[in-house]
């Protein structure tokens, strides 16, 4: 694998990525992928980290939402690993450009890792081609979009490349390559860094296992001290980002993920039939599977007809030596029954999930096990890579180059437009000018989820301190403050906003809902609550005196 080989594979995974995704790139900054959903929380996420990287590394998880609670960063997965990035530029706008450029990185990256790893695994270069389109637009991922933390899977598949590449040529510094890219990978959220701990797990026993069983010589020593010390790095970093997280679960339990809550966003098995309401292929042919869903982000696991066609062919047919296409082939059974998750009757012991979640550590803390598909994706990808592989070798024998050329290019068509999704990409609302006035601790109302995002993200304009926020669970504190203040201003959500220690309300008028007492707040009578209200900018300024 040359240079050359190198560069070119992250061009064309970059170029891929603004293909798919036209027309993000000409409106980066101003318009946001997938929704106005969680994308907006992921950009203020990484702001934050970039931001406490700089001026509170210590305290990067006190961050500046949901106060007066601590480790409010730590309310959801929190992208540690991309805080690097959010040191580039300051402000709301920079906040969403920073986040539209890591969406197109994370699909970049998704192909080039999975088509590393298929080169290193035996595939040709047409053949790993297929296996990075499989890995980074299999139909299910746009069902995922809006959530940064599930489509950042690139780093899985570049690690295990450099874990299995370094530790065939016995390559010490490709070793703590791997390790390194692993514990980014990890940085990055338990949603799938906990996935891919347990995989490094159990593959390094296992290959342990077979070295000592078949009398291998001992490894060199520089093969050991790469080892160890990439070893030790991942562990260092797991056990100081799992720290606030375990705080967070003892100081609220409502953020435990109960069984009933894993179980509610556990599909059936005809979850696999279902497409994204994005997808322009599938879309109205899956509907009446898809309606048919609790919930529709988590369930959606439709891997593709091209991909598995060709998965299977693969399978029966394909380059890879027998025992690893059996091998992948079991994996991705394995990981796709895995991400049924459980259900609550009288069979769920019989769902391997649920003893992920009763006996090992670190399950209990993952609430869709849906997501473990993602493996199940690279397993199908490699697979689907080595049997395009022997069908365009195939092709080559019987009609000629130009035939093979033909079948692969047919093939990767099938894959995109299989993974080419509606663009939705709207463009997000300016913050009032009238909020920047506001002393701090700051409320905003109304406090819907929607709402919350945006307060959010419009904090990123000088991180001033504020007591809403939006994270994975809602804080019992915070949903008793969302009741109190629903008829503010009043007397008793006055004086309970006092005890808590808030200075200023500022009320976005024309996000209340129509016929709520907010509506009103410009001109509803204060009867001596001892509050200063100033109308600013589109907005209702309340000053606790």
């Amino acid at each position: 694998m040359t240079r050359r080989e190198l560069l070119g594979v992250a061009l064309l995974g970059l170029a891929l990525a603004l293909a798919m995704h036209w027309p993000l790139p000409l409106h980066m900054g101003r318009d946001i992928a997938q929704d106005l959903g969680d994308p907006l929380v992921q950009a203020w996420q990484v702001a934050w980290d970039g931001h406490a990287l700089a001026h509170q590394p210590a305290r990067l998880f006190q961050a500046n939402t949901f106060w007066p609670l601590h480790d409010s960063l730590a309310f959801s997965d929190a992208l540690v690993g991309y805080a690097p990035v959010g040191l580039i530029g300051s402000g709301t706008h920079a906040a969403i450009a920073r986040y539209d450029a890591l969406f197109l990185f994370a699909y970049a990256l998704c192909f080039a890792g999975a088509w590393l790893l298929a080169r290193e695994l035996g595939v040709g270069r047409a053949g790993a081609a297929v296996t990075g389109l499989a890995f980074a637009y299999a139909p299910w991922r746009l069902e995922q979009e809006g959530h940064m933390h599930v489509i950042s899977s690139g780093g899985i598949a570049l690690a295990l490349f450099l874990l299995l590449r370094g530790y065939r040529r016995g390559s010490a510094g490709t070793i703590l390559a791997g390790w390194l890219v692993a514990t980014w990978q990890f940085s990055l959220g338990f949603t799938l860094g906990l996935m891919l701990l347990y995989l490094l797990a159990a593959g390094t026993l296992a290959a342990t296992v077979v070295w000592w069983r078949r009398g291998r010589p001992r490894p060199p020593r520089a093969v050991v001290v790469a080892s160890v010390t990439g070893m030790l790095c991942f562990a260092l970093v797991a056990g100081l980002l799992a720290r606030p997280y375990m705080r967070v679960l003892h100081d609220h339990p409502e953020a435990h993920r109960t069984i009933q809550s894993v179980a509610a966003f556990s599909g059936p098995p005809y979850e696999f039939l279902a497409a994204s309401r994005s997808s322009r292929v599938w879309s109205a042919a899956t509907a009446p599977v898809r309606d048919g869903l609790g919930f529709v982000a988590e369930m959606t696991l439709f891997p593709g007809v091209a991909i598995l066609g060709l998965a299977l062919a693969g399978w029966r047919i394909g380059i890879l030596p027998r025992r690893l296409r059996r091998g992948l082939a079991a994996g991705a059974l394995a990981f796709a029954i895995l991400s049924l998750g459980f259900q609550l009757n009288g069979f769920s012991w019989l769902y391997p999930y649920r003893w992920l979640y009763e006996l090992l550590p670190g399950w209990q803390g993952i609430r869709v096990p849906g997501r473990l598909h993602t493996l199940t994706t690279l397993c199908l990808a490699l697979l689907a890579g080595a049997g395009a592989q022997a069908l365009a070798a195939r092709a080559r024998k019987r009609w000629g180059a130009r035939a093979a050329a033909a079948t692969l290019a047919l093939l990767c068509a099938a894959i995109l437009a299989e993974g080419w999704g509606f663009a939705d990409h709207p463009t997000v609302p300016l913050a009032p000018a009238g909020q920047r006035a506001a002393p701090q601790p700051a409320l905003h109302l109304p406090t819907g989820a929607f709402d919350n995002r945006r307060y959010v993200l419009w904090s990123t304009d000088g991180f001033p301190t504020i007591v809403n926020g939006r994270g994975s669970f809602i804080p019992r504190q915070f949903d008793e403050l969302m009741r109190v203040t629903q008829r503010f201003p009043d007397a008793r959500s006055v004086a309970y906003l006092r005890r808590l220690g808030v200075r200023s309300v500022t009320v976005h008028v024309a996000r209340a809902p129509r016929g709520s007492v907010l509506r009103q707040a410009s001109t509803r009578p204060l009867h001596r609550l001892k509050l200063k209200r100033t109308r600013l900018g589109g907005v209702v300024l309340f000053v606790l005196r």
